[in-house]
């Protein structure tokens, strides 16, 4: 399994969930993407996102102004 992590700081709505959609098609199942973004709308696009693709939110956290999403190809 690979993990990737994705700086999308500085990108406003829909860039974040866009590179985050484009990087899952690049990944095998069980292979994990952590998107760090700063876009206070990735709270809802991702997880949005996630419904359509069926891939799996793992965790999400906030921190001085950063979410982090942990996501799982399947």
């Amino acid at each position: 399994m690979a993990e990737k992590i994705m700086n999308l700081r500085g990108l406003k709505c829909p860039l974040p969930a866009l590179r985050v959609r484009k990087g899952l098609a690049g990944l095998q199942s069980g292979d994990v993407i952590v998107a760090e973004c700063t876009d206070p709308l990735a709270a809802i696009d991702i997880p949005n996102l996630l419904r359509q693709t069926g891939d799996t939110l793992e965790g999400k956290a906030e921190a001085d102004g950063v979410l982090t999403f942990r996501i799982r190809k399947t």
